[in-house]
């Protein structure tokens, strides 16, 4: 049925600039307003968007009970503002994060998936979680003994194959000055076996030879009258594999300047006395006391990591070994991913593991699994670490992964302050200082000599952070009113990735149990009037439906939000599930995607949801799935008539013909090759391709209001602004109006109309316009 042979009531098919009567288009008349029966064809747009423009948005019209009007909302749409230009910024990063996070969640990276199972697998054993060295005579002994011997065994396997840090001939010629030395480094590293090389390396020296011993009760040194119990020997104290540096050393350390000092120079004396050494090991909290009272009575040496490569070719070959051997072995190390999990956990004691599986010709590629198995790492950690310090550095940076230190750090202080009550919140909080020994999975990047940036965390294994997120919501029960109230804070953040990163970390929450996230939080942030908090619940159930096992449950979620009635809430929740189909979900599921968009749009007179269409839309075409959305709006405009149902469908395509398009603000692998240029709408420079669908379209659009006065500010812009920035655009659109004006109707008519009127534009002339005027003369 052609335009011209339908009678022109207010909601009839025909464009109303058909019909009898209407003024010639020679006639340079000023256009009506919108929504008169007078002359649709000739608006001016440019008048009609200044006195729009005048007028303040009402977008809190979307926020009442009951439908919203077709005014308010294409006002809504048409109008912008610097808010929705905020909202697409946050969607478009948080889109990119989320595709990203998407993919490491799906990766299979060391053989492991992360979840729920292995976190809760009780029969996972950690082999002491991070305690290492200990031997044989490792642990304390009851009956009252104060001191030990490390047997011949373990002095064996500490000094046969040693490999000595840097910096080792230093600390050796410290120890046999200063008689007592304190060792510092995190756990994990070697530090026992270094403190047993030093000091059978100064006991021969000095002619000693009662071998090494482990002090019980370090603490017990700092009593008055202490002697070594066993002269000419050597002494290890362990302070901290277990619980950190104990109260009564610490006390006894800290027991004031001249009295510190008095005690440490009696233990020094009496050492030296009775031909002894004494070699205290620890971590952060030792190197603090050191800097205290008593310090300078004592040597104190920080130990250099070792290269693990060292270690485990040490340990397989020996002191010697062929060129050949050393080949095979790093192919081995290549072949098995071991080098990759020692890049991850470059800790000594995770080469040392891994060299005596070789060294027996065990399953490598088995062990490397467990190496690099996130669950066992944060089981691991999570066992021994429980102080709120640790625990909210290492949430902040699950969550925060890839920004700057100190935006992660200020985030684990609020953090911190929710899990600590309000008296007990210490002001001295330095996280930096601790991170190589309690966080010794993360790294800090430091841009390149020369270049100026923050310094960035990073986890060492890219699955952690998830790990990390799942074991915390799911085994700190106690600690999860806190956390999620601290995620919902960093929802309104100034900084749009911290606000986009919060989001996807609780998509990872919801994969957890998702029907525990929507009743706790995700719907109470969908229906929320904040749009932040909407954004966040449209991410996380992107995140949340990214995995087979969770996928129908969300997309059952959003259609049921989708479908609901006309009040305030229920229409803020299916605004929600148009902007979440918009991102991850729709790239994978175009057609699931689409459906929902109709199930929100088709709201018989409540027109509030038009917006929330229109953008996921446009995302989706930003994804790559321009034809799955030009299909649609074809279906749903199908009846070219002005029912609600064509004309929302139309102001959606007119919407997504003005959004320019935005290069991700984090690279994000893209595996669709459509040529998008960035600042030109995906529509105009992918138009050769859907030539077909936007034409019919673009014909639709231009044939009726009120959307036709929008569809003509949009082709305008089009020849005007965006077309110099495309190659061969402005041909595209000449054979696209081609096509348009050779349909039925005054098609034709009106394309020349306008096209004249914009070349002839006296105070800015369009030479695109008037090149297309050309082409459709020569086209007749």
């Amino acid at each position: 049925m052609s335009e011209d042979s339908v009678s022109a009531s207010p909601r009839s098919l025909a464009d109303t600039a058909d019909r009898p009567g209407d003024p010639p288009r020679h006639k340079d008349k000023e256009p009506a307003k919108r929504g008169s029966g007078a002359e649709a064809s000739t608006p001016e747009p440019e008048k009609d968007a200044a006195a729009r423009d005048a007028e303040p948005p009402r977008r809190d019209a979307e926020e009442h009970d009951g439908p919203v009007s077709e005014q308010d909302a294409l006002r809504s749409l048409t109008g912008g503002s610097g808010r929705d230009d905020a909202e697409r910024s946050e969607a478009l990063r948080a889109g990119a994060i989320a595709d990203e996070i998407a993919r490491r969640l799906n990766a299979d990276a060391s053989g492991t998936r992360i979840g729920t199972l292995a976190l809760f697998n009780a029969d996972v054993s950690f082999g002491g979680g991070f305690h290492t060295g200990g031997g044989r005579s490792g642990g304390p002994r009851t009956g009252g003994m104060s001191v030990l011997a490390i047997d011949a065994t373990d002095v064996a396997d500490h000094t046969e194959l040693f490999v000595a840090p840097e910096g080792y001939g230093e600390a050796l010629d410290a120890l046999r000055e200063r008689r007592v030395l304190l060792l510092t480094a995190p756990p994990g590293s070697g530090r026992e076996a270094v403190a047993v090389n030093l000091l059978g390396e100064a006991l021969a020296m000095d002619g000693g030879g009662a071998g090494c011993h482990r002090l019980l009760r370090p603490a017990a040194v700092l009593e008055a009258g202490w002697e070594p119990p066993v002269k000419n020997s050597g002494y290890l104290a362990p302070l901290d594999d277990g619980p950190a540096v104990d109260d009564s050393f610490a006390a006894s350390f800290l027991g004031g300047h001249t009295h510190g000092t008095a005690q440490w120079a009696a233990v020094v004396a009496a050492l030296r006395a009775s031909g002894c050494f004494l070699v205290l090991t620890g971590g952060h909290d030792l190197d603090v006391l050191a800097a205290g009272p008593g310090g300078d009575q004592v040597a104190r040496h920080a130990l250099a990591p070792v290269d693990p490569l060292a270690i485990v070719e040490r340990r397989v070959l020996g002191h010697g070994g062929s060129p050949d051997a050393y080949a095979d072995l790093h192919r081995l190390l290549e072949r098995t991913g071991a080098t990759t999990a020692l890049r991850e956990q470059p800790a000594a004691r995770n080469a040392a593991r891994l060299a005596s599986v070789i060294r027996a010709d065990g399953d490598v590629t088995a062990t490397v699994a467990q190496l690099r198995d996130p669950s066992e790492q944060v089981r691991a950690w999570f066992n021994r670490y429980r102080a709120p310090d640790a625990l909210a550095f290492a949430l902040a940076a699950a969550v925060l992964e890839e920004s700057g230190y100190l935006t992660v750090a200020d985030a684990a202080v609020k953090l911190h302050a929710a899990l600590v009550e309000p008296q007990t919140a210490p002001s001295d909080l330095r996280f930096g200082d601790r991170l190589g020994h309690e966080q010794q999975w993360i790294r800090l990047e430091v841009p390149d000599e020369g270049g100026f940036a923050p310094p960035r965390v990073r986890f060492r294994n890219s699955l952690l952070g998830q790990a990390i997120l799942t074991y915390a919501w799911n085994l700190l029960d106690g600690r999860r009113e806190a956390v999620l109230g601290w995620l919902r804070g960093l929802l309104t953040h100034r900084d749009l990735e911290v606000r986009a990163r919060a989001a996807v970390a609780a998509g990872m929450l919801a994969l957890t149990d998702p029907h525990y996230a929507v009743h706790r939080f995700l719907t109470t942030w969908a229906g929320s009037t904040s749009w932040p908090l909407r954004q966040a619940a449209a991410t996380a159930l992107g995140v949340a439906g990214s995995r087979p096992q969770t996928a129908e449950a969300v997309w059952q979620l959003l259609h049921q939000w989708a479908s609901g009635d006309a009040s305030a809430h229920q229409r803020r929740l299916a605004g929600t599930a148009a902007n979440a189909v918009g991102g991850l979900l729709g790239r994978a599921a175009p057609h699931r995607a689409v459906a929902v968009l109709r199930s929100a749009l088709d709201r018989e007179d409540d027109w509030g949801t038009l917006p929330s269409v229109a953008w996921g839309g446009v995302h989706l075409i930003h994804q790559g799935q321009t034809a799955a959305v030009l299909e649609a709006y074809l279906n749903w405009s199908e009846p070219q008539n002005l029912s609600p149902m064509v004309v929302k469908s139309l102001s959606a395509f007119v919407f997504a013909l003005s959004q320019p398009y935005e290069e991700p603000v984090i690279d994000a692998a893209d595996d669709h090759d459509h040529a998008r240029v960035p600042g030109v709408p995906v529509l105009l420079s992918e138009l050769p391709r859907h030539q077909d669908r936007l034409a019919e379209l673009w014909a639709r659009a231009l044939a009726r209001r009120p959307v036709q006065e929008s569809a003509l500010e949009a082709l305008h812009a089009w020849i005007d602004i965006y077309a110099g920035k495309c190659p061969g655009a402005l041909d595209a659109i000449g054979a696209l109006l081609v096509s348009v004006a050779g349909r039925p109707g005054r098609h034709n008519e009106r394309l020349t109309w306008w096209l004249e009127k914009w070349a002839r534009d006296r105070e800015k002339p369009s030479a695109g316009a008037a090149r297309l005027l050309r082409t459709l003369d020569r086209a007749r």
